[in-house]
């Protein structure tokens, strides 16, 4: 099959021929027909997660047509329309028997754990607990953007965040993870600010329902913005980039007891990003991760996407062939983001 791969990190990747994958026992091969290119994707090319091995090929949101299935497998059979969480749970620990399947303690995670979906095949393991059956009227596009910043934004946003009608809701990045939340709590009847440093960013935050907009290059202190913008701060926020400052302003931007969400990675080289705990223990504010979202949690935000309530297609702003993401996988660390990208292997 032809993949993206990288011999070291941060040098650039080539798109090469490489081995088929093969299905483990418990798991399956699935004909990749969609993959997006997530800023996840820029840190594990970094070097910033531990878990990749050299040589490497990345991608961990796909949608595609199962291939080939293992022995164990009872549910999927080959030719269904599938999509999966980036965490691949293995059903059986103690956190997956609670129905926490993205925080699983031996999960896997296609394009860190493993190769990835910038692939024309892609090996995912566990198969009945981790993969999504895609509706036959959406598109591979829509189904790959669900599998990490959509699903992601949505547990964070919903479940995490539990964003309500009427509430203030502030997203600090306004990427595919970012444009994803401000949908969902616009959708959940909250009032959203969305700050980010890129005007077409910004213009594609007010598409999708963003009440108010803080342009961070001309603002010194978003924080002290949105508490003004909001009479007195947010009760959730969200830093869906992944930054010191972001997560800093994103705790200070919030009222009294209120919600603080991380869903960006934090490439802080020793793991740990200042936070301002005064005002967390004086206000009596909430700090939350949001890691992904199970398998057998997706139902209800398929719903809402099959009703036309969320969107999800409006957010994929570009298509690429393969053999142009290692360019575009190079970008993400200079260039603004604006939507979701998504890599057609086959094209």
């Amino acid at each position: 099959m032809r993949a993206v791969v990288f011999d070291e990190y941060g040098e650039p990747a080539q798109v090469r021929d490489v081995p088929d994958p093969r299905p483990a026992d418990h798991g399956v091969v699935v004909r990749v027909e969609a993959t997006g290119l997530c800023r996840s994707d820029w840190h594990g090319w970094q070097g910033h997660d531990p878990d990749i091995t050299l040589p490497h090929v990345p991608g961990h949101e796909l949608a595609g047509v199962v291939e080939a299935v293992g022995p164990r497998v009872g549910t999927w059979r080959p030719g269904d329309r599938v999509t999966v969480p980036f965490v691949c749970a293995c059903g059986t620990c103690a956190s997956c028997a609670r129905g926490d399947q993205q925080v699983c303690e031996r999960q896997t995670q296609p394009g860190f754990t493993h190769w990835g979906s910038f692939a024309q095949y892609v090996a995912l393991d566990h198969a009945d607990v981790n993969l999504v059956a895609v509706p036959q009227d959406m598109s591979f596009a829509t189904a790959a953007s669900l599998g990490c910043r959509f699903a992601t934004a949505f547990r964070a946003v919903v479940q995490q965040g539990r964003a309500t009608a009427g509430e203030w809701v502030a997203v600090h990045g306004c990427g595919g993870v970012g444009l994803s939340a401000v949908m969902i709590a616009a959708a959940s009847g909250a009032r959203v600010v969305a700050v980010d440093v890129s005007a077409q960013a910004l213009a594609l935050a007010r598409k999708f329902g963003a009440a108010e907009c803080v342009d961070a290059t001309g603002t010194p202190d978003t924080a002290a913005a949105i508490r003004e913008l909001t009479g007195g701060g947010v009760q959730v926020s969200l830093d869906a980039l992944g930054s010191p400052a972001t997560c800093a302003a994103s705790v200070d931007c919030l009222r009294r007891r209120g919600r603080h969400v991380q869903v960006g990675l934090l490439p802080s080289p020793d793991g740990t990003t200042p936070v301002p705990m005064a005002r967390v223990i004086a206000l009596e504010l909430e700090l939350l991760g949001s890691h992904g979202m199970a398998a057998h949690t997706y139902p209800p935000m398929l719903e809402l996407v099959g009703s036309g309530v969320l969107r999800p297609d409006l957010l994929v702003t570009s298509t690429i062939p393969l053999d142009a993401a290692p360019d575009a996988l190079a970008a993400m660390g200079t260039v603004p983001g604006a939507g979701v990208t998504v890599i057609e292997p086959w094209s």
